[in-house]
């Protein structure tokens, strides 16, 4: 992980703290900024987007009584 120092202009300051204080459970500074950049670098294709978990329950009677415990070799075949 790389540190730095940004100087942010006042009108995104005001912006932000809008933005955490408006949070049930605010977080902290680095997280958003971290989670904008994120998302600045993705909408322009630097970065590829995390994919969406998606888990959908099994058909009654499957047969698959131990997928709780075995969920990864269950996942790892798709």
């Amino acid at each position: 992980m790389k540190r730095a120092t940004v100087t942010i202009p006042d009108d995104l300051v005001e912006a932000m703290d809008g933005f955490v204080r408006a949070q049930v459970a605010p977080p902290p500074l680095t997280a958003v900024v971290q989670a904008a950049l994120r998302q600045f670098l993705t909408d322009r294709g630097y970065l590829r987007s995390r994919g969406t978990l998606r888990i959908s329950p099994a058909r009654r009677g499957s047969g698959r009584s131990d997928a709780s415990k075995a969920r990864d070799r269950y996942l790892a075949k798709r």
